[in-house]
């Protein structure tokens, strides 16, 4: 590999996660809170059978909320951030074979200007400080849920984030490669286009396909004519069928279905994906939005990760906000 420190897939042991307390009511509106008892139901779920610790980070003025819903189940952290999207403005922590960990730092700018939040600008450097890594900054916009790694030298990744006129004006592809390779210890980027309906991050690997171990990657069909998502899904896997990973393997697909057509309290499509699960210690949480095909899902991921505990949990009002599990846990290595 190009640099001594490498992503380790989610899958290899963690030593805590971070997350943080939703309080923004211009964010939320109505789905405030509902978003605080899913994120109260995550923490419980990652702490107890998830065997992880959740580091949370919380205002003051939240501090009662988080007592009476969470007690001591949490350690909590006292900085300003903008909301709960810790996958995207936490660092991306990398560490070497003797273990010693280093933070990857990516400029942020609001999901392409679209979400400028207070404090998730500053918000990686201080969670770097908190977990006294050291740090390494890289010239380029890049959230945490652009990326998904196999731990084996393969990165997954969407050209319609990464090289977005939003993002990265002018940066080529092959300059792209280049710094992921130094900044993450990759030695192949696969490359997927396409998003889901409504999707505010503008294709986030980790709404559409999920690395579950080497070479095999978990992605999503749509079930009925009516899913808003049923061209994109079909390109995704076609496109996932012809790559090869780092060490030459054609990638084998382990297929779920997609949630379909979900809407919001205003009848707006959300873009609702069960690839956005959390890959803890010893389980998998996995988010459910009252669909037909969430027990399904909620099957087929549990037989992806034999020897973890395949958890359900509500994520509908967590969605609201534009994500689910995965977008608001950014786990922290052992």
């Amino acid at each position: 590999m190009s640099t001594a420190f490498s992503m380790p897939a989610e899958w290899a042991p963690h030593r805590a996660v971070w997350t943080a307390w939703p309080y923004l009511e211009s964010e939320w509106g109505d789905a405030l809170e509902g978003a605080r008892t899913e994120v109260a139901a995550l923490c419980e779920a990652i702490s107890g059978p998830g065997g992880e610790k959740v580091k949370l980070l919380v205002r003051a003025a939240d501090e009662a909320a988080v007592d009476r819903m969470l007690g001591n189940k949490v350690e909590r952290y006292a900085m300003k951030y903008g909301d709960i999207w810790t996958r995207d403005t936490a660092p991306v922590f990398v560490r070497n074979r003797e273990g010693k960990q280093r933070a990857a730092l990516f400029r942020f700018n609001g999901w392409g200007q679209k979400y400028v939040m207070e404090g998730d600008e500053k918000v990686a450097r201080l969670i770097a400080g908190a977990a006294r890594v050291l740090i390494d900054e890289w010239p380029m916009v890049l959230e945490g849920g652009a990326i998904d790694a196999d731990g084996e030298g393969t990165l997954l990744t969407t050209l319609d984030c990464v090289l977005g006129a939003n993002r990265n004006p002018g940066l080529a592809r092959r300059a792209a490669e280049q710094l992921l390779s130094d900044a993450l210890g990759v030695e192949r980027v696969l490359w997927l286009e396409g998003c889901l309906a409504n999707d505010h991050t503008d294709g986030h690997v980790d709404t559409l396909a999920r690395f579950v171990r080497p070479g095999v990657v978990a992605c999503m069909e749509a079930r009925t004519d009516d899913d808003p998502n049923r061209d994109t899904l079909a390109k995704i896997m076609s496109s996932l069928g012809a790559l090869r990973d780092a060490r030459g393997r054609r990638l084998d697909m382990m297929v779920t279905p997609s949630p379909g057509r979900i809407l919001s309290g205003s009848g707006e499509v959300m873009a609702a994906s069960y690839m956005n699960f959390y890959i803890a210690n010893r389980a998998v949480l996995v988010p459910m939005y009252e669909s037909r095909w969430d027990d399904e899902a909620l099957a087929r991921i549990g037989e992806l990760f034999p020897g973890r505990t395949a958890i359900g949990l509500p994520a509908r009002s967590i969605l609201h906000g534009g994500g689910a599990f995965h977008c608001i846990t950014q786990q922290e290595p052992a």
